[in-house]
């Protein structure tokens, strides 16, 4: 209701000084009305193309200035260097192409600002620039489309036969996940959503009558990967559209309800190597700083925070979206084991609530 009025408020205020100045308009002698531009607007006009040009181009450097250290780092799979580098020159086109075109367009319009009786030059028809800037953007958006479509590719190789994978199903529900890892037939059972029976604890509808269900593992508390070896994720969603995003990893993937996705990578860096990257270190101090000034201020939520990786959902899913999270922790294939072999199966979870 605050958030409305304050809405209100605003939009009552920028009425009463659109008024006051459409008034104040009207109050001017020798007011000039009439609705052709003359050498003074032009000039003015021009000014104003040249003053946004160079704002463009403070805020731009500004930024990079600013937050251009706001950047996820060291990719922690192995295709992130991939994805890394495509990211890199298609912001590097884009940033040449805005560079160039803004200075043309706000330079143009500041050099070549309207005088009286003076005129302009202009071709009826040119093919050859009509040619060199349609055949330009044409080579550079094949390259970047067919370099995409090659990463792409790479991305999504999802061979199960390739790598010894572990497949792990991530289960998507407003507003947590839940992680089901094959077990040692390394398949997943059926599920579906009709089976789910809060009762035995079948929280994500594995059928008890599937034989490779019966040792599956469903974590809700944290998502466990050994280092080096592939993973293939199996997705669904229970009820809304969710997208299953891990930065670190370079790795997203929308969950549909009614379907499974899939998208598969091989974490390279653990959970304590991370910690230990100089970056990473870096932002960990930083964060902890801003999060000692609020506790010294008394805010809540503002204890020491340490590194994690995390899977969030990258779809705004609900009021609880921003909350959807689930801690990633990335270790050797021996730590991985002995965690795997601490947790109950399906079988032994549907025994203990029976």
């Amino acid at each position: 209701m605050t958030a409305l009025l304050t809405i209100i408020v605003l939009i009552l205020v920028a009425i009463a000084i659109w008024q006051m100045t459409k008034i104040f308009e009207l109050s001017q002698v020798n007011t000039d009305d009439s609705q052709v531009a003359n050498d003074k607007d032009n000039k003015l006009n021009g000014y104003l193309m040249f003053g946004f040009l160079i704002f463009i181009y403070l805020i731009t450097i500004f930024s990079f200035w600013k937050w251009g250290d706001v950047v996820l780092g060291t990719p922690a799979s192995e295709h992130g260097s991939e994805y890394d580098n495509l990211m890199f020159i298609s912001m590097a086109l884009i940033f040449f192409v805005q560079i160039i075109t803004q200075a043309l367009l706000h330079g143009f319009a500041y050099k070549y600002r309207g005088q009286k009786g003076k005129k302009a030059l202009f071709y009826a028809d040119n093919d050859k620039l009509e040619f060199i800037w349609t055949i330009i953007p044409v080579i550079t958006l094949a390259g970047l489309i067919i370099y995409g479509l090659f990463t792409w590719t790479s991305l999504m190789d999802i061979d199960p036969e390739e790598g010894d994978p572990i497949i792990i199903e991530l289960y998507a529900q407003q507003f947590n996940w839940k992680a089901r890892y094959a077990g040692d037939d390394n398949v997943l059972g059926q599920a579906n959503v009709r089976l789910i029976d809060i009762n035995t604890n079948n929280v994500i509808g594995i059928d008890a009558a599937d034989p490779y269900g019966q040792d599956d593992v469903v974590s809700q508390s944290e998502l466990h990967l050994p280092v080096g070896r592939k993973v293939i994720f199996k997705m669904r969603s229970q009820d809304v559209l969710h997208s299953a995003y891990m930065p670190h990893f370079r790795a997203q993937m929308n969950c549909v309800p009614g379907m499974i996705t899939q998208f598969s990578f091989t974490p390279t860096v653990t959970t304590e190597e991370m910690r230990m990257d100089p970056d990473m270190v870096e932002k960990v101090q930083h964060i902890n700083k801003l999060r000692a000034e609020r506790k010294a201020n008394g805010d809540d939520n503002a204890d020491a925070w340490e590194f994690d990786y995390v899977l969030l959902c990258n779809k705004i899913c609900g009021s609880s979206h921003y909350n959807m999270q689930m801690k990633i922790v990335v270790e050797s294939q021996e730590d991985f084991d002995a965690w795997i072999a601490g947790q109950d199966t399906f079988k032994q979870t549907i025994a203990k609530a029976e």
